[in-house]
């Protein structure tokens, strides 16, 4: 009987701990600001190639935007929020 808990703790614990490694062996994800306010969100971090920064995209395609159009790359968690995201109209 001891040897069944064991078993099934120690399979419990193997069960957790496979759980956290897939949470956190998660990609981060980066937002880039653009000079013209635009965000893009990414996977994984944006490297500088020949004046180009290259990331993939949300959809895992490899996608490229101008040095000089970048205002800040950050991580989704720290990324400034511009403004609100949201704005309603005023009813008259």
């Amino acid at each position: 009987m001891r040897t069944r808990k064991v078993t099934i703790m120690r399979r419990s614990l193997f069960l957790l701990a496979l759980g956290l490694l897939m949470l956190s062996g998660c990609a981060r994800h980066y937002v880039i600001t653009l000079s013209n306010g635009s965000r893009i969100g990414t996977r994984g971090k944006p490297h500088l190639q020949g004046g180009f920064y290259v990331f993939k995209d949300a959809m895992g395609r490899e996608s490229y935007v101008g040095a000089g159009r970048v205002v800040e790359i950050a991580p989704a968690s720290m990324a400034n929020q511009a403004g609100p995201v949201f704005t309603p109209t005023p009813r008259k």
